[in-house]
């Protein structure tokens, strides 16, 4: 008995020591920065192309890191959650492709505007969102980013302008961001995203002639993650180069797996719009794990066997992680700590998100206007009347 106390006491106290040598290594101890060689964009139009080599600080990378774990930490509960049937209605999750939202936010500012699709709950986050706003707004409650009533395909943040649910309407309504850009002369710009799916849309290419011919500072955005609902892209379109769609738009194609191309190509981008040279197009060649929807399994139309050997070569979250621990930017129990942090403020929003009532009948019409006097909204039938307020 004493010996296996014994045994106890000098186990604990290794696991005390190494603890504290962990915890005694200090900032001084890791690499601050370093440099890293990227793949090469492709590029339409362009005489050169995006940075190969590039510089990530240690700071960056570790936002980055915690980022991407949050968003796919945050899709991961709300499968489960729809699962549940705690979370109703159409539901369509972004892991696998975190790298395209964090990439893209780390080439521009916080200043300047995007609008996406439906598959939009990774951008309300890195637009200023809380993933608490975001969970409840999943499940339709009152403390949601949209008070509860956009749900998973209509969420809102400053400069953010959604979660759009008509298939490729969303890129027009970006011009018309951009046009507001240069007429105010404020040197912002417009990122607008559109899927593989939605990029035969006739309004997209009438948005590029308007967005060329007034030198718009807008960035069209094609998230190609292969497959539009179930069907390949090889099987929807004549000429799969989405990057040169844009004819007499310049174009890049990115690697959309890698956060640090796709910040690359979006300040090169950015910087383009901010020349006064008008529209940049950009695909990004990414991948979702999940299928289109929650409700499509994701496997009649693509093998078991083609998502994991995505997973394997290519997630862009261990991509990442590989570079830092490779390169002496952060240690391993360094990353497991944020882990369990952002383990931690999923669950807590998840609680939240089932704990916090629903929005009332009475506050079903509000905030149709912005600052205008209350009017009546007629509900479902003539006698029937609901009171808006701004």
């Amino acid at each position: 008995m004493l010996t296996n106390i014994s045994n106890v006491l000098r186990a604990c106290a290794q696991r005390n020591v190494a603890a504290a040598v962990v915890s005694a290594r200090t900032y001084a101890d890791f690499t601050t920065e370093a440099t890293f060689e990227i793949k090469k964009c492709d590029i339409h139009k362009l005489d050169e192309a995006p940075a190969t080599q590039v510089v990530m600080t240690r700071e960056e990378g570790l936002q980055y890191y915690r980022t991407m774990q949050t968003i796919r930490r945050m899709e991961l509960k709300a499968d489960q959650l729809y699962k549940q049937k705690i979370i109703r209605g159409f539901c369509h999750l972004y892991d696998g492709q975190e790298a395209c939202a964090v990439g893209i936010e780390a080439g521009i500012n916080l200043t300047d505007h995007l609008i996406t699709a439906y598959r939009a709950h990774g951008y309300t986050y890195t637009r200023g969102g809380t993933v608490k706003e975001i969970m409840a707004e999943l499940t339709g409650r009152r403390g949601g980013i949209a008070k509860g009533k956009g749900g998973s395909m209509h969420m809102y943040t400053k400069h953010f302008y959604g979660g759009n649910g008509i298939v490729g309407a969303q890129v027009p309504l970006g011009a018309g961001v951009a046009l507001a850009c240069k007429y105010l002369g404020n040197n912002e710009l417009c990122v607008s995203l559109y899927g593989d799916g939605a990029a035969n849309q006739g309004q997209i290419f009438e948005t590029y002639n308007m967005a060329a011919l007034w030198k718009l500072p807008a960035i069209f955005i094609c998230e190609n993650n292969r497959y539009g609902m179930g069907t390949s892209v090889e099987r929807a379109a004549a000429s799969t180069d989405y990057y040169k769609r844009g004819d007499f738009i310049p174009g890049l194609r990115v690697d959309g797996m890698d956060v640090l191309c796709v910040r690359e190509a979006t300040k090169f981008a950015a910087d383009h719009c901010r020349s006064g040279k008008g529209p940049m197009l950009m695909e990004l060649q990414t991948y979702r794990y999940h299928g289109h929807s929650m409700s499509d399994p994701g496997v009649s139309y693509r093998t078991r066997e083609e998502i994991q050997e995505v997973r394997g070569k290519s997630d862009p979250i261990s991509m990442l992680k590989d570079r830092m621990l490779s390169n002496n930017m952060a240690s391993i129990e360094e990353l497991k700590e944020i882990d369990v942090a952002v383990r931690k403020e999923i669950e807590d929003a998840a609680q939240f998100a089932t704990t916090d009532p629903e929005p009332p009948l009475e506050e079903l019409c509000n905030h149709i206007f912005y600052n205008n006097p209350a009017l009546e909204v007629r509900g479902t039938n003539p006698w029937t009347k609901l009171k808006s307020v701004s």
